[in-house]
């Protein structure tokens, strides 16, 4: 029997298997968010990917695979590519805000696929659900460890951790959510500086203006 993480399939080939999921995700990723999960069918996903229905069946047994693995790419995604930006950074403050941008970078690039996640994790199994749900949290860990780092740095003051990485998260996540209202407004890197503004230097100690006053210079300096 499979574990909730895990999607079947016909085809061995590990190559071809994470090839073709990713044609036929990229499809269904775009039908879900446009169309809604339930009036999206296999048929449709099959069509906009170019490929049989039949072929489908061999990487997936249902729809409800083709959604979930949707939704695990982003969290994978997540904890890809956070750390990855992390790497090289030692002050708590800077890896802090890299950590924020790392977020923000991926919902612009998965932006479809993070509008899936708030209008279409209901509609998996409860298994998986609780499996999605436990990728999040897996996710907002990486970012409280930078926030808690700064505080017992000294360059932010107490704050209530587990709500601020909250405030965090659905200011990345509103990237893809608001991007009527935002793209405008915004390129990636201000929208970014923006949230930066308003999320972290608030709470930062006198310890922690001045770094970021550095953090800033340095900035300007590489620009």
């Amino acid at each position: 029997m499979s574990t909730p993480g895990t999607v079947e399939s016909v085809v061995t080939d590990p190559k071809l298997v994470g090839e073709r999921r990713q044609q036929i995700v990229s499809a269904a990723t775009k039908l879900f968010s446009e169309q809604g999960y339930y009036s999206t069918t296999i048929q449709h996903i099959a069509r906009e990917a170019g490929i049989s229905v039949g072929l489908i069946y061999q990487y997936f047994r249902d729809k409800d695979d083709v959604l979930f693995l949707s939704l695990k790419l982003v969290l994978e995604t997540y904890e890809n590519e956070i750390p990855a930006a992390l790497e090289g950074i030692d002050h708590p403050l800077e890896r802090l805000c890299a950590a924020i941008g790392a977020y923000c970078r991926v919902v612009d690039k998965l932006r479809e696929a993070t509008v899936l996640t708030y209008r279409s994790t209901k509609s998996l199994r409860a298994d998986r659900r609780i499996f999605i749900k436990d990728g999040e949290i897996r996710t907002n860990r990486l970012l409280e460890a930078c926030l808690r780092a700064c505080i017992a740095g000294g360059h932010l003051r107490p704050v209530n951790d587990h709500l601020l990485v909250y405030q965090y998260v659905l200011f990345a996540h509103a990237w893809a959510l608001k991007q009527w209202a935002l793209r405008d407004r915004y390129s990636l890197d201000e929208y970014v500086e923006e949230g930066i503004k308003l999320l972290v230097e608030p709470f930062l100690t006198d310890k922690g203006r001045a770094a970021m006053a550095r953090f800033k210079r340095k900035q300007r300096r590489r620009d």
